[in-house]
């Protein structure tokens, strides 16, 4: 019998408009569980960009920490990423939110000038030279084509020309993909799904989210 992949999953905060998408999250967390496998979930020990009333969509004049946030997704278990070892890994996924582009990097307000996080940007370089298979959903994607894209990777945020555009510009490729569907880059061992970046319910995002975990293990095995 082969063994079964064990999974880091990074985390940007709680709530789409300012940390990890909920929804994306937790169809990851499911999926890797349904598929038999263990997680660990981790997240960077930063101050969070900003904070977002998520009923009003209004900016809080207050303070907030990433890896606090993100803790309330993990039921408390979580890691600070810098804790992060590759040895104990065979992949990892980052779900999509506004945080991927606002706390892990200055996305939302650079674009392809961004700056990415430390901690981000050494986990994933470190992730790409050891062989893990790395999954990214919804705008994810555009931080490991800024960080990989050198590569000449493949990813994909589902269809939007903009966006699209931009990872271009990193020197990784797009590929239009459905929401339900995932995009596989074998050679470079990266599988992206698009969620909520084209996904209108929750069973579509979780359908995504079972296909790239999916494709995921048959890489690392």
């Amino acid at each position: 019998m082969k063994k079964m992949p064990r999974f880091a999953v990074v985390l940007s905060g709680c709530g789409r408009a300012d940390g990890s998408e909920i929804h994306e999250s937790v169809s990851a967390l499911l999926a890797i569980d349904k598929a038999g496998c263990t997680y660990q979930c981790f997240a960077p020990d930063v101050k969070q960009a900003a904070v977002i009333n998520h009923l009003t969509s209004e900016k809080q004049d207050e303070s907030r920490n990433v890896l606090t946030e993100s803790a309330r997704i993990a039921r408390g278990e979580i890691k600070d990423l810098r804790a992060f070892n590759v040895k104990d890994f065979e992949c990892i996924i980052f779900p999509g939110g506004l945080g991927a582009v606002t706390n892990w990097c200055d996305f939302a307000e650079k674009g392809v000038a961004c700056t990415v996080e430390s901690s981000v940007s050494s986990v994933l370089n470190e992730a790409y030279d050891n062989g893990v298979v790395i999954g990214a959903m919804c705008i994810a994607p555009v931080i490991v084509a800024k960080v990989l894209g050198k590569h000449g990777i493949t990813v994909t945020i589902g269809n939007d020309k903009t966006v699209a555009g931009k990872i271009t510009q990193t020197g990784a490729k797009h590929q239009d993909t459905a929401a339900t569907d995932a995009c596989t880059d074998e050679e470079n061992l990266i599988v992206t799904t698009p969620a909520y970046m084209l996904a209108t319910s929750v069973k579509d995002v979780f359908a995504g989210a079972e296909a790239m975990v999916k494709e995921m293990i048959r890489l690392a095995q």
